[in-house]
């Protein structure tokens, strides 16, 4: 299998229905009282893509997308319209979104995060697919413009900075991601008569690790 650097028309996920799944262990004891445990150190997103068709060109958009995939094959990027930035929806992406944490003088490599927190709690999630001339970073708070000082792979969301950033200065960004994923299912069916009724196929995406 292999990952293709393409995106999903942004113009069919927008509607569509998803969201991040967990898996939690749960043993409840001979007392009543709970041990629960997860095996993922990360939530899994799913969607369904097929919500977003709005008519038969649409349908044939998906149908070209999903053969040129050859289905389950190969992955592909998928925009998340409810978490697709760094910030808030309604803020525009800034350089101080996200803290990636303190140089040391020697580090020049930084992987992407998007910080979750709600209270005391917080859990990061790392970022491999960020768009291409959305990202902004900065060093202890001053914006450095991308070419001028770092570089981005857009292909695994690591910021490389030409001199390492000195021991203790921060390193934050800014940016708007996709979603990593792949068809969940080799297969796709539509009845023309149904859909134009408003009946639509159900076509699975699933977040792939990578």
């Amino acid at each position: 299998m292999a990952f293709h650097e393409i995106r999903f028309p942004a113009t069919l996920s927008f509607g569509s229905l998803g969201g991040p799944e967990r898996r939690t262990e749960i043993v409840t004891l001979s007392n009543g009282h709970e041990e629960r445990n997860t095996p993922w150190a990360q939530a899994r997103r799913r969607y369904d893509a097929g919500l977003g068709l709005r008519s038969l060109d649409d349908v044939e958009t998906l149908i070209a997308f999903f053969e040129a995939r050859q289905g389950m094959l190969h992955g592909f990027r998928w925009k998340d319209w409810a978490d697709f930035k760094s910030c808030l929806a309604s803020r525009e992406v800034s350089a101080l979104d996200q803290s990636l944490g303190n140089g040391n003088g020697a580090r020049r490599d930084f992987q992407l995060m998007k910080s979750y927190r709600s209270g005391a709690w917080s859990t990061g999630r790392v970022i491999g697919k960020p768009v291409v001339g959305t990202v902004r970073a900065a060093i202890a708070g001053a914006e450095i413009p991308e070419g001028a000082g770092w570089a981005l792979d857009p292909a695994t969301g690591i910021v490389s900075f030409d001199v390492a950033p000195a021991n203790g200065a921060e390193v934050t960004v800014g940016f708007e991601f996709d979603v990593p994923v792949r068809f969940d299912t080799d297969l796709i069916q539509v009845s023309v008569a149904s859909f134009r009724a408003g009946d639509v196929p159900k076509v699975p995406v699933i977040e792939v690790r990578q």
